[in-house]
């Protein structure tokens, strides 16, 4: 499966710790596919003007075997 996710900004925080927020968040987001063992692979990260991160992944939908998909 393909994906396109937008990690935004909180508001009512500082702009430099929305922005750490928005990394972390992004972190977290990897790291737990690491524990459910999902297959996956970041094609394009994108950092907007306001500090939001735009990320495209494809990645394992389920626990099927994803062949060659990911290469």
């Amino acid at each position: 499966m393909e994906q396109t996710i937008h990690f935004q900004l909180k508001d009512g925080i500082s702009a430099e710790l929305a922005k750490q927020q928005v990394r972390q968040e992004y972190e977290s987001y990897k790291a737990q596919m690491d524990r459910h063992k999902t297959q996956y692979k970041i094609l394009e990260e994108a950092e907007q003007p306001d500090g939001s991160l735009i990320v495209k992944i494809k990645k394992q939908n389920n626990a099927q075997p994803v062949g060659n998909y990911l290469d």
